[in-house]
């Protein structure tokens, strides 16, 4: 018998009310499981009787397991792989920050150290991007609710997870529904949706380019999302939520990295509250079709976007060398994969309007 994932928020509601099961009890399971992972569903205090003997029956903590985990030498990097009921495994990665150290806008930070996870939401990914691992694999197969739930509760186990990012294996707004189940414990159609059901969530989206032509080239799914759309998109979002919006930008050598790239993105962005993240590129083994932009030209580029422009812009710091964890190399089987350096995303917290 196959069992579900106590997460799949749809299922278990319904297998509740088919069972004449009161669902305000359904918190109280999550909440326990997620900070009790090796439970049994006995001990779980106060349930009715029904809801115990359906749980035992239908339902497992965890339908996932680890498969291994690699720390990164300084370790501040792990990442999992996680291993899926059907047999497919994802990666997901903690990142550890400790925000009492250095400053941040010239002042000396509060708090101390605290855990991001970077979360998946699909097997492969069917956007096809040209710099990232996962795009190789093509498109697999959507994760459950639970199944991304259950990301969080094998990371908690390693550490306390205090943010989430939906940065791991696949684009997460292709698998809108359970990430936004999954989201209650870049494409075009799903952002205004976005803001209309999770109101007070942080969008990052993946531009890459500055026109229209270059992401193309670099990311093939584009030509399904004419540029001047998507800012019609963001442009709505904004005025709806009245929040920032993150700016993913991968720097490719040569390709999308110029000062004049610089210009054309500080235009395009000039009427929009943004924080742009510049991501050094890292490449993805033999499959690598593009080189790093030196440290040199992406200090020139964010330079001109703060000074020019008065943009945010911030570099993503360099983390876990040694474990292939970073943006765009997460990928299961890549043949001739090689170890390279794990950027990892700018605190969350910092970045936070």
């Amino acid at each position: 018998m196959t069992f579900r994932s106590v997460f799949d928020a749809p299922f278990i509601r319904s297998e509740f009310d088919k069972s004449g099961i009161n669902t305000q009890f359904i918190p109280t399971i999550w909440k326990y499981v997620i900070q009790n992972p090796n439970c049994e569903w006995r001990d779980i205090p106060s349930l009715p009787s029904a809801a115990y003997s359906l749980l035992s029956s239908t339902f497992k903590p965890c339908t996932s397991s680890v498969d291994s985990v690699a720390d990164s030498t300084d370790q501040l990097t792990t990442k999992l792989l996680v291993k899926l009921q059907n047999g497919a495994s994802v990666e997901t990665v903690i990142m550890r920050y400790d925000s009492s150290l250095g400053k941040y806008a010239g002042n000396p930070r509060s708090g101390g150290p605290r855990s991001t996870l970077c979360v998946s939401s699909q097997v492969g990914c069917k956007m096809g991007c040209k710099f990232c691992a996962t795009g190789t694999m093509g498109f697999k197969s959507n994760l459950s609710t639970g199944e991304i739930v259950e990301q969080l509760v094998h990371a908690s186990r390693l550490s306390p997870i205090r943010n989430i990012v939906f940065m791991g294996m696949g684009e997460p707004l292709n698998n809108y529904t359970a990430l936004v189940e999954a989201i209650r414990v870049g494409i075009i159609h799903a952002i205004n949706k976005f803001h209309d059901d999770l109101p007070n969530l942080n969008l990052a989206v993946s531009l890459h380019a500055p026109v229209q032509d270059i992401r193309c080239q670099i990311m093939p799914a584009a030509r399904a999302f004419p540029l001047g759309k998507l800012m019609d998109a963001l442009a709505e979002y904004q005025r709806k939520s009245g929040q920032k919006i993150f700016i993913e930008y991968i720097m490719l050598d040569g390709v999308n990295d110029e000062e004049q790239h610089a210009h054309q993105l500080g235009k395009l962005l000039d009427t929009f509250e943004v924080v742009i993240n510049l991501i050094p590129f890292n490449p993805i083994g033999t499959l690598s079709k593009f080189g790093t932009t030196g440290d040199e030209k992406v200090t020139i580029f964010q330079r001109i976007l703060r000074n020019t422009y008065n943009i945010r812009t911030t570099i993503r710091k360099q983390m876990g060398q040694d474990i292939s964890g970073a943006c765009g190399q997460l990928v299961i089987n890549l043949p001739n994969k090689k170890s390279a350096s794990v950027a990892s995303l700018t605190d969350i917290e910092d970045l936070r309007p």
